[in-house]
């Protein structure tokens, strides 16, 4: 009777504890995403405070973990100072026991200063992961997982990696003839310069792709025989530009003579598009195949 007794006993604190706990972690969940809500839609960043934060609550990150309340203030004032018409959205958000994991959006127009970046006037919309502990129904501590070049790219900061392969695309399908799928990189009002001393550079600069595709390749194709492009190397720069290294292997129709000039291209993207073009060129050994 007394082993009953006891066996009943553990059963009932441990359904006890259970619920305990249940409860505890509902009221964490309810008062995260109600704080964090108010502090980034509101702007109410004084509710970062030793009511819901610990005192020696840290955040994880990889270029130096903030400590204390005060750290975590001055860090998050500067989304509310560098954004406006900011919508900070929990889409899901669970937890178990003292850890939670909330997953969030934040979308916003840079209009001032953002850890030192002036304002671009452009709009950001980014996505992420936190993972909390949570203690006595305080933040102890908190992990932030996103991409960061996401937001730099979208700010014009840093290079889409993707330009790379819109640049290589572009040469391919010049070398198989495929000049429609060159054009269609080009964004509508591209600005398009030939090298200096070039012969071609008497239109520059061609804007926008049927200037291009007149007065660069059906001039090319009318005064060579062949022209192709040879060792092609593509570098991804600051700015979304692409850097290409080349050579030009071709044959002038009319003097019959032969080239194979060093030469240069600078892209510049913006939504995946072309929108600027500048050559460097060796012109004078081009000079010298066209002259009789």
């Amino acid at each position: 009777m007394k082993t009953s007794k006891l066996l009943l006993a553990i059963a009932f604190l441990s359904i006890t504890t259970v619920f305990a706990q249940k409860s505890n972690i509902e009221k964490d969940l309810k008062m995260y995403e109600r704080v964090w809500s108010d502090i980034v839609n509101k702007g109410q960043i004084e509710l970062i405070n030793d009511k819901h934060f610990d005192p020696n609550v840290v955040q994880l990150n990889n270029t130096g973990n903030l400590e204390g309340i005060a750290a975590f203030r001055d860090y998050y004032q500067n989304f509310l100072t560098g954004f406006s018409n900011i919508k900070f959205t929990v889409k899901d958000i669970f937890g178990q026991g003292n850890n939670i994991a909330k997953h969030w959006s934040f979308t916003g127009q840079h209009t001032g200063n953002f850890f030192g970046i002036p304002p671009t006037g452009k709009m950001v919309d980014v996505e992420g992961v936190t993972l909390v502990k949570m203690k006595d129904g305080r933040i102890v501590q908190e992990q932030d997982f996103m991409d960061p070049n996401v937001m730099m790219q979208q700010l014009g900061l840093a290079s889409d990696p993707n330009n790379i392969t819109v640049v290589n695309n572009m040469y391919k399908a010049f070398g198989a003839g495929d000049i429609p799928t060159v054009l269609a990189g080009m964004g509508p009002k591209i600005v398009w310069n030939e090298a200096e001393s070039n012969s071609l550079a008497d239109g520059n600069p061609y804007i926008g792709p049927d200037a291009v595709l007149n007065g660069v390749f059906a001039r090319l194709g009318a005064d060579h025989e062949y022209f192709k492009l040879e060792d092609i190397k593509l570098h991804n720069m600051d700015n979304n530009q692409v850097l290409a290294t080349l050579r030009y292997d071709a044959k002038v129709k009319k003097t019959g003579k032969t080239y194979y000039a060093q030469v240069a291209h600078l892209w510049t993207l913006k939504d995946g598009k072309v929108v600027a073009f500048q050559q460097f060129l060796d012109t004078e050994k081009v000079a010298e195949a066209m002259e009789n």
